[in-house]
């Protein structure tokens, strides 16, 4: 069994069942989409001493979690799974991916500075074909790349610029 130091925040009971069978962590419930499992002070106490990791489905619902906790708690570090590794019986989530994935998501969270303006622009974007029509295959690169998960173009700027990715960078790693 794996063992996580961070109190680890997934959606529902079926998440945290199945990330049971393989992980030795505290892991908090969010009840589905209400964010009722637990106080938004109780999980930044948490935070101080042990640190969190949001771990949610790569879904509108999901990504709805990770903005309102990272809203109250800007240094929780992110794990995404891939959509395309987390789909079974017509369902898609945590509970739904392997557990390769989900150990492949661990080990590469991410954190974001909200210090961190960026450069990046929408207009960017567009130029390098990471958004726009015909654009899936270069933002599923760049996404893959950062461990940014399942995002549209909007959230990806914006995790890009918190990031403080630049231009030259995406270039290089489109180009590669």
């Amino acid at each position: 069994m794996k063992e996580i130091k961070e109190i680890l925040v997934v959606e529902g009971k079926s998440d945290k069942q199945f990330l049971e069978t393989f992980l030795k962590a505290d892991i908090l419930t969010c009840n589905g989409s209400a964010i009722d499992g637990f106080s938004k002070e109780y999980l930044i106490e948490l935070s101080k001493t042990r640190g969190v990791i949001i771990l949610t489905d790569p879904d509108y619902p999901g990504e709805k979690i990770r903005k309102e906790i990272s809203s109250y708690l800007p240094t929780c570090k992110h794990a995404f799974v891939r959509k395309h590794n987390s789909i079974k019986r017509n369902k898609v989530g945590v509970a739904e991916a392997s557990k390769e994935e989900v150990l492949y998501a661990l080990e590469n969270v991410v954190t974001f500075n909200e210090n961190n303006k960026g450069t990046l622009t929408e207009t960017d974007l567009f130029l390098l074909k990471i958004s726009g029509i015909n654009s899936s295959k270069n933002k599923e690169k760049i996404t893959n790349y950062f461990h940014l998960g399942y995002c549209n173009s909007k959230t990806l700027l914006k995790r890009l610029n918190l990031l403080n990715v630049k231009k030259e960078t995406l270039e290089k790693i489109l180009n590669d």
